[in-house]
Formats: structure tokens, sequence, C-alpha cells
């Protein structure tokens, strides 16, 4: 869908400037913008590297799977209906605070884990449960503590302090992550999104 929206943005901004004779502005506003792109893309490769190695440093040293058991007793009360001792409970631990420490490229994979752990405790394997969805909203908002990818672009791009985003970035992570929660907790209780067989 998103190709869709690209390319009609590009039509749009090509009929736009033949028909108000803005066309030579429109095209060099195009290569100058692709040339910026390919610059900022080089200049990510070394912030990048530091970013992600520091992060894989982090996982390796154990400083997540710390961040996971602080994490437990949270993930107990916000996923009754999953077991404690439940494999689905220790992926989406671990994918969360994965994500808080902007390791994308690990929490994708205990991700894609936990929800598979999880279609096993559904009783109709086509509807999503309420601990999925809850999930879901969870790793979307997604509370992050190091944006490490945002930094990287920042810092390409020339910014004096480029990690001045990491206030800003949790401020704002943390209240779409809450509001999330309460979006899932609020809607499970309605009738049209229970499930038949769900009592709760």
């Amino acid at each position: 869908m998103i190709n869709y929206i690209w390319a009609g943005l590009l039509i749009i901004g090509f009929v736009v400037g033949a028909f108000t004779g803005n066309l030579d502005a429109v095209t060099n506003a195009v290569i100058d913008n692709a040339k910026t792109g390919v610059e900022i893309s080089l200049g990510l490769i070394g912030v990048m590297t530091l970013w992600l190695g520091l992060m894989k440093i982090a996982e390796d040293s154990g400083i997540v799977e710390k961040l996971a058991k602080l994490l437990r007793p949270v993930m107990v009360r916000l996923f009754p209906d999953v077991p404690e001792t439940h494999p689905a409970m220790g992926a989406m631990v671990m994918n969360i605070a994965a994500n808080m420490l902007g390791l994308g490229n690990a929490a994708t994979p205990l991700g894609l884990k936990a929800m598979k752990e999880l279609q096993k405790l559904s009783p109709d394997k086509e509807t999503a449960t309420d601990a999925m969805v809850t999930f879901l909203a969870i790793n979307t908002s997604s509370v992050t503590l190091i944006p490490a990818s945002t930094i990287a672009i920042l810092a390409a791009a020339g910014s004096a302090n480029p990690t001045e985003i990491i206030g800003p970035t949790l401020i704002a992570t943390t209240a779409s992550t809450v509001v999330a929660v309460i979006a899932a907790k609020t809607f499970r209780k309605l009738p049209k999104y229970q499930l038949k067989n769900n009592n709760k």
C-alpha cells in the first residue's frame, strides 16, 4: 500500500509541476533529494555500526536478560491469560526488552515466536486472543530507551547533539504504550471483540 502512496505523490508532483510550469523545479528537487538521501545513507554506516555494536554488547553481556527479569512482574499482570512459565511469556518478555534497547533485529524473531506460542493458547486459531492483541499493541508502540536508528540518522544529517532525542523519545513511546495498553484492555471488554467462549 505504501508503494501506491509514494507513486501517487510522485505522479501528483509531476502533474502539478507540468501544469504550473515548474516541471524543471520538480525535476531538480527530485535529483537533489536523491543525492541527499544517498549521502545520509552512507553517513549512517559508521554511526549505525557503533550503536548496533553497543547494543550487541548489551545483548551478549546479559543486560537484555536482566531487563527481561525486571519486566516479568509487569508482564504477568498485563497478560493474565498466559501462564507465567509458558514459552510465550518468555518470548514476549525478551521481545519487549530487546525493543526497549533498540535491538530491532533481535526483537523481530522473538516477536514472531511469541505470536506463534500465543496462538497455541488460542481456542480459535483464526481469531486473535486478548493476549495477542495486547502484545501487538505494546510491540507496535514499543517503549524505547535508546532510539539507535534515530540517533544515527540525526548524526548523519549533521545534528550537533543527536542524543537529545533520547528524552523526548522515551516520553513519547511511554505515552503511546500506555494508550495502546488502555485501548487494548478497554476494547476487550466490549462484546463485539470478545471470543465466543471467553467469559471474561
